[in-house]
């Protein structure tokens, strides 16, 4: 990958890798922070990297700069170990996007980052394996799981509407 490619792949990449972040950790300064990471990593390892799987590599490297930061920050809980009690909406509302935005907000980190890519982003199973390092049966199955909350947790459409 040469400069000039380098710094296609950025400009094409940078808002959406960054909402991606963002949407992730919800602190501006910590994404900003990421998103330069990935960048400077790929960056140091721009010679060795297909221009065409610039992207990938771009969102892979995010992501586990992501994970770390994450991990570094907070333990990780089951979802199962969690009351669900708490977390379903019984009240009658009509922002659906806001109701959603929370119920994500209550999953596991790995399965907000893939139900993200898939969901927000539109990655493929494929790309989602590439860019996690999970099999693609992890990632069915973490949205499986994924979906499987946010659909308990949001409730009958009929309460939401």
């Amino acid at each position: 990958m040469t400069e000039a490619q380098y710094n296609e792949c950025v400009e094409a990449h940078a808002d959406n890798l960054y909402r991606f972040i963002l949407k992730n950790i919800k602190d501006e300064d910590k994404a900003a922070d990421i998103v330069q990471d990935a960048y400077e990593k790929m960056w140091r390892h721009k010679d060795g990297i297909d221009p065409a799987k610039g992207k990938s590599y771009l969102f892979t490297t995010a992501y586990h700069v992501l994970v770390d930061a994450v991990r570094r920050e907070k333990p990780q809980v089951s979802i199962d170990d969690r009351p669900l009690s708490g977390h379903v909406t019984e009240n009658q509302y009509s922002d659906l996007s806001e109701i959603l935005h929370q119920a994500v907000e209550q999953l596991p980190e790995i399965q907000k980052m893939v139900v993200m890519l898939r969901d927000y982003e539109g990655y493929s199973y494929e790309e989602i394996e590439k860019i996690t390092g999970l099999s693609e049966s992890q990632v069915k199955v973490y949205i499986y799981r994924a979906r499987l909350f946010l659909k308990k947790y949001i409730g009958k459409m009929e309460v939401v509407i």
